[in-house]
C-alpha cells in the first residue's frame, strides 16, 4: 500500500529520532511514524475527493529554514530574540533600519532555500486532482518553487515589498539591488538564518545602514507579509473560506495552529462537517477537533501515501 523511502537518521534513546544532516537541523526530536498511523492517513486520503491543505513552518524546517515554536530547536527555544511587531516597525525608524539591515544580509540565503519532498508531493497530488488548494502560513515561496499552482499565501510573501502609504509593490530581489546600491560598505554574507529571513548583526553595522523610501511617494517600505500584531486582509480570508467550502477534507501539515489566522479554518471545517486531520511533530491547538493526528515528520509520511 505504501511507497518505501530511505532516510538517514540517528537514533537516540526511547526510539526518538534526531536528524544529523544539516538539512534537518531545525526538525525537533520525534519518533518514526508507526504503520497504524499511515493506515489511518491512507484511509483519510482514500475517502477525500477535494483536499484543502493548510501548511505551516514545520514543513519548511525540512528545507533548512528554522521556525519559531519547535521544541528545542525553534527560535523561541534557542534565542531571546523576537520578531518585530507592526506597530514598532511603523513608528520607529531605528526598528526599520535594524530590520532591513539584518534582512539584507540574510536575503541571499533565505531566497535560495529549495522545496523538499513535502512540497513536491503536494505538487504531484495537485496534478492528480486530489489537492484542491494549498493554503500556507509560510512566506518562503517554496510551494511556488516546487510547482504548485493553487496556492494561497495567508501571511503574504517575503518575495515582495510594499509601500505602507501608496501600496506600490516591487519584487524583493529588485529591492535587494536598491539596498546594495545604498549600502556598498556592507556585504550580504552567509550567516545563521532566522525564521523571518534575517540574521544577527553588530549595532555598528545596523547604525550605518541606509533604507531607501518608496520611489513613488517617499513612504515606508515593508516586506509584503503579515507582521506580528497585524491582521490577515479580510478579502484574503474570505477567498480562502470560499475555497474551503468546496472541499470535503482538510489536512494540516507542519503547524501547531497556535495563531488564529490558520486555526479559524479548522473551526469553519467543523461547522461544515468537513473532516480534519493533521501531520505534525507535537500537539496542535486543534487536537480535540481532529479525526486524528500523525505525530511525525511530514516528509516521512506524505511520500508513502498512494493517491
Amino acid at each position: 500500500m505504501f511507497r518505501s523511502r530511505t532516510f538517514w537518521v540517528k537514533f537516540q534513546g526511547s526510539g526518538t529520532v534526531r536528524w544529523c544532516c544539516t538539512q534537518f537541523a531545525y526538525v525537533p526530536k520525534h519518533r518514526p511514524c508507526q504503520d497504524q498511523a499511515l493506515i489511518c492517513m491512507q484511509e483519510f486520503m482514500d475517502s477525500t475527493r477535494k483536499l484543502f491543505v493548510l501548511t505551516g513552518a514545520g514543513i519548511s524546517t525540512e528545507s533548512g529554514i528554522p521556525d519559531y515554536r519547535s521544541e528545542g530547536v525553534g527560535l523561541y527555544a534557542t534565542s531571546t530574540k523576537r520578531p518585530v511587531h507592526l506597530k514598532i516597525f511603523k513608528e520607529s525608524s531605528k526598528a526599520r533600519q535594524s530590520y532591513w539591515a539584518r534582512n539584507y544580509v540574510g536575503w541571499p540565503r533565505f531566497s535560495s532555500f529549495k522545496p523538499n519532498v513535502t512540497h513536491t508531493t503536494l505538487v504531484e497530488w495537485e496534478r492528480k486532482d486530489k489537492v484542491h488548494c494549498v493554503v500556507t502560513q509560510n512566506v518562503d515561496r517554496l510551494h511556488h518553487k516546487a510547482g504548485s499552482h493553487h496556492v494561497h499565501e495567508l501571511h503574504g510573501t517575503a518575495f515582495n515589498v510594499i509601500c505602507m502609504s501608496c501600496n506600490q509593490t516591487l519584487p524583493r530581489h529588485s529591492f535587494q539591488t536598491k539596498l546594495r546600491d545604498s549600502n556598498q560598505h556592507m556585504s550580504a554574507r552567509y550567516l545563521e538564518i532566522r525564521p523571518d529571513g534575517d540574521v544577527e548583526l553588530t549595532q555598528d553595522e545596523v547604525n550605518s545602514f541606509q533604507v531607501p523610501p518608496c520611489e513613488r511617494c517617499g513612504g515606508i517600505l515593508k516586506p509584503d507579509i503579515v507582521f506580528f500584531g497585524d491582521n490577515v486582509p479580510r478579502g484574503r480570508v474570505e477567498k480562502v473560506r470560499q475555497v474551503l467550502a468546496a472541499c470535503d477534507g482538510l489536512l494540516v501539515l507542519g503547524s501547531s495552529l497556535f495563531v488564529y489566522s490558520g486555526y479559524r479554518f479548522i473551526l469553519q471545517a467543523l461547522e461544515s462537517r468537513i473532516r480534519v486531520s493533521a501531520i505534525n511533530i507535537g500537539p496542535t491547538r486543534a487536537d480535540k477537533h481532529l479525526s486524528f493526528r500523525v505525530d511525525a515528520r511530514c516528509g516521512e509520511v506524505l511520500p508513502r501515501l498512494v493517491v
